[in-house]
């Protein structure tokens, strides 16, 4: 049996590259990790393409980080998102603020 494991690092000047699940079992950890990689003030792009499994956890994680770089002065926006933490932000409202307005 494996454990979850989670990644976030920085991919270039304002952009980060997230992997792995993005759920319950390392959104702690998934949270404090892309919190020290937000810059204050600044714009950041995070790519999720790289997440192979996600749940209303992760989404959470997702809320947070956003919150925290609008604190920060900054901007932040999603982008490669997996179909199920799209479908998790749809059920929840959470789709048009995070990822912006679907195409579906």
């Amino acid at each position: 049996m494996s454990l979850a494991q989670f990644s976030i690092e920085a991919d270039g000047p304002e952009r980060l590259r997230a992997c792995g699940e993005l759920g319950f079992a390392t959104a702690a950890e998934a949270l404090r990790a892309g919190l020290a990689l937000l810059a204050k003030g600044g714009r950041c792009t995070v790519d999720l393409g790289g997440v192979s499994a996600a749940d209303s956890a992760g989404l959470a994680v997702l809320v947070e980080w956003l919150a925290a770089s609008a604190e920060r002065g900054g901007s932040l926006t999603f982008e490669a998102a997996p179909a199920q933490l799209r479908a998790i932000a749809r059920i929840s409202d959470l789709e048009p603020l995070l990822f912006g307005q679907s195409g579906d």
